[in-house]
């Protein structure tokens, strides 16, 4: 594997770097850190990306991508993290977009693909269940035939952004008596739909994201079905393999840590500052050894995707390993911000209040992360698909 940048790949990094100079994300991110301005800003900034032809990387270019390689992916990724440029909300563009466009008909193609890439319409992933989250296959929202139309009955949890949602992708059973996994279909679900209601489910760090989303009795037309009925689970892992490989977010980790480093340097304690204790030394050099190795893992995984070969057990490897360290970040960042981290600010309060400026940050992301190895698959299924796919368990 030859990881050193060509003059091609050069030339590609010092113009994304332009364009985030340029494109002023900073704008974005103050509406992003208010809830009530939240979607405003991610909308502002997809349709940044949009008018720019970068909105959707891996997208080929017949569906409004941008069509680049592997390595142009990773070098935009990158340089966003470095520029501190809001992501875009993954759901429609690196999730069911890809899905419509693989094994959605022509139709399907047109009607939802240019509101996907403009931000025109948002979609939250209808996945897991009351009783169905990493064990998906078990799940019970059914779908049953009613001439052209299905009815739709049952609840989907943990649905990210459901509140602004305009669309939900769902799995549900379409049959009853046949292996679990031939039995779901994947459908597109306008949210608007009488019938469909959204709860709220707070959460431990106060940010409201998270909705549990009820179907009762709602009409869905076939024609939203993508690909064949009962094929949804095959539609369903090759999406959840490219999900999983994201949650590694290796560059936002890197990131994070090097703010982790910035914060030790300034805190004090015993008369000197907590990058040169010890002790504290060791942890972070054990995360940052960690956080190399699993790059390289990433560099591999997209080496093989370079060749047309597509994440298997790695990215689920990748997901495993990767929100381990996420965690680890998040338990230093309490560390460091020792008694102060338990404090809970309010919107005066100010640095003297609550002792650190990064205190009430740190415990945010501590409390947020929790959820890191369990969503997406949690990291004992993950095991799981490593030990059948790898072990022949």
């Amino acid at each position: 594997m030859d990881t050193t940048l060509s003059t091609d790949d050069l030339k590609f990094q010092d113009e994304v770097r332009t364009f985030f100079a340029k494109a002023a994300p900073e704008k974005a991110r103050q509406l992003i850190s208010h809830p009530e301005t939240y979607k405003q800003g991610i909308v502002q900034w997809q349709k940044q990306l949009y008018d720019q032809g970068w909105v959707a990387p891996f997208w080929p270019k017949e569906h409004g991508g941008a069509g680049w390689n592997v390595t142009q992916s990773y070098i935009y990724e990158c340089e966003r993290v470095q520029a501190n440029a809001p992501d875009v909300v993954p759901f429609g563009l690196k999730m069911v977009g890809p899905v419509i466009y693989t094994y959605g008909n022509d139709e399907q193609k047109r009607h939802f693909l240019p509101g996907i890439l403009s931000g025109d319409d948002w979609w939250c992933q209808g996945y897991s269940e009351p009783g169905a989250g990493s064990d998906l296959a078990s799940l019970k929202t059914r779908a049953d035939r009613d001439g052209d139309d299905y009815i739709v009955n049952g609840s989907k949890i943990w649905t990210t952004y459901a509140q602004y949602a305009d669309w939900i992708f769902c799995l549900v059973r379409t049959e009853q008596s046949t292996k679990p996994q031939n039995g779901i279909s994947f459908l597109l679900i306008d949210m608007q739909t009488p019938g469909i209601t959204v709860s709220p489910i707070p959460s431990i760090n106060g940010v409201y994201s998270l909705n549990e989303v009820h179907f009762d009795n709602v009409r869905v037309p076939q024609a939203n079905r993508i690909g064949e009925e009962g094929q949804g689970w095959t539609y369903a892992k090759s999406l959840l393999a490219h999900e999983r490989t994201a949650i590694a977010r290796v560059a936002d980790s890197k990131s994070r840590l090097e703010t982790l480093r910035q914060w030790a340097a300034r805190e004090r304690q015993g008369g000197r500052t907590m990058i040169s204790d010890p002790m504290f030394q060791a942890r972070f050099t054990e995360i940052e050894a960690e956080l190399m190795a699993l790059e390289y893992t990433e560099l591999r995984v997209l080496a093989a995707m370079a060749n047309n070969q597509s994440p298997g057990a790695e990215s689920s490897l990748m997901k495993i390993k990767g929100t381990e360290i996420q965690q680890a970040i998040h338990e230093l960042g309490m560390e460091l911000a020792g008694v102060y981290g338990g404090i809970v600010a309010d919107e005066e309060a100010t640095v003297t209040d609550i002792g650190h400026d990064f205190g009430d940050q740190a415990r945010k992301d501590f409390m947020y992360g929790r959820a890191a190895t369990i969503y997406g698959g949690s990291n004992e299924i993950q095991k799981n698909i490593i030990a059948k796919r790898v072990l022949g368990l």
